[in-house]
């Protein structure tokens, strides 16, 4: 064989190896998001799509993997069913757009909650987020994912976030939430364990134990955050009743 063949052979492996790849890893299923009516219809669908039944358990591991149609996102999390979502970024694991852990969400993790139904996603950081698209729509067009960040620098911050939750469950047309930070473990964590307890009814204690739980094992230090759920008083005007949070906590393995 002549060195330009095999060159030519050489490339055309690679392309072959690299669209093999490509295809295998990151097939999708085309999943069709119906109009909801009920909360209860929601719950049942989200409960079903991802197939996990605790807080602790994940949807996406901590590379990414685990569910195709989500690829983007890390240590993804439910939160309360069908309504708020917890995880990170997968960017440093990422296997095609790899960049630095400390970044926002990538474009296809963001475009992959749009396409399951999610209208709203959260960084709970400021870093690079100006560099991020903030819109996105859905494959046919027919609802949207806004992209935006807090920080939760303050009382008036949590509540921002906490009126968003009470809405979609308040009103089923309104798809999932995702909040975020880097690994999914910290201030993904805190926000979580502020939603636990206002919908919840977790105290302060059990929240905390639920955050040092689902750090991976990273949560030596962070004084400050363990401090701010043990501070935290729900707010009284945004509650539900026991019936509704029966629907959407989930189990949860910390406190068994």
């Amino acid at each position: 064989m002549t060195k330009a063949r095999s060159i030519s052979f050489f490339f055309f492996l690679f392309y072959f190896s690299a669209n093999f790849f490509v295809q295998n890893c990151f097939a999708h299923r085309q999943i069709s998001i119906p109009k909801f009516t009920t909360l209860d219809e929601k719950v049942k669908f989200y409960k079903e799509l991802f197939k996990v039944d605790s807080l602790n358990n994940k949807i996406t591991d901590n590379t990414g993997d685990g569910f195709n149609e989500l690829y983007g996102t890390r240590n993804m999390r439910t939160i309360l069913y069908g309504i708020a979502y917890r995880g990170g970024a997968n960017n440093f694991y990422h296997k095609i757009n790899k960049r630095a852990n400390n970044n926002p969400l990538p474009e296809d993790g963001l475009q992959h909650l749009c396409n399951l139904g999610f209208t709203e996603a959260i960084y709970l950081y400021s870093k690079n987020f100006s560099l991020s698209k903030h819109l996105f729509y859905n494959e046919d067009s027919t609802h949207t994912l806004k992209y935006q960040m807090n920080t939760l620098s303050g009382k008036e911050s949590l509540r921002e976030v906490l009126e968003m939750v009470l809405e979609r469950i308040n009103n089923p047309s309104l798809g999932p939430m995702y909040m975020h930070c880097w690994n999914g473990w910290h201030q993904a964590g805190y926000i979580s364990a502020v939603i636990l307890m206002q919908f919840c009814s977790f105290t302060n204690e059990e929240a905390l134990k639920y955050w040092i739980e689902n750090t991976d094992g990273n949560n030596k230090g962070y004084d400050n955050v363990k401090k701010k759920i043990l501070d935290f008083v729900p707010f009284p005007d945004l509650k539900i009743s026991k019936e509704i949070a029966k629907k959407i906590c989930p189990c949860n393995n910390v406190n068994k």
